[in-house]
């Protein structure tokens, strides 16, 4: 291992290099949840997809408080896939104003972040 590949490993094996981002994106039930991670998956655009089954949602919607039940779903994608994950997102979602949420990921650990580059190559 020379010095660069020293450097990109730390202790427990995370990668400080490697970036993932997750895509947090609130969807009306698991149904359109499980039909947007499979979109995601199939088309090599999220290497996994998280389903958290129920939230409540509080906001305001044309003038009204909303109180809803949603269902999370959480994509993973290497920073290059993001913009192409989105857009499939965008198109997808039956919401007229859908969250879609990145937030970057700090560290991953270096047997996931190869297993997801590879699964969106």
């Amino acid at each position: 291992m020379d010095d660069e590949d020293e450097r990109k490993r730390s202790v427990g094996g995370l990668q400080e290099t490697g970036q993932l981002m997750l895509l947090y994106i609130p969807c009306p039930d698991m149904e359109t949840a499980k039909e947007l991670a499979a979109a995601a998956v199939s088309e090599r655009l999220a290497a996994c997809a998280n389903i958290l089954p129920t939230m409540v949602s509080v906001y305001r919607w044309q003038g009204a408080i909303e109180d809803e039940e949603e269902t999370v779903l959480i994509l993973k994608t290497p920073p290059e896939r993001e913009a192409d994950l989105r857009r499939l997102i965008e198109a997808r979602h039956p919401y007229d104003v859908p969250a879609i949420l990145t937030l970057a990921s700090v560290q991953v650990n270096t047997p996931y972040l190869e297993w997801a580059q590879a699964e969106t190559a």
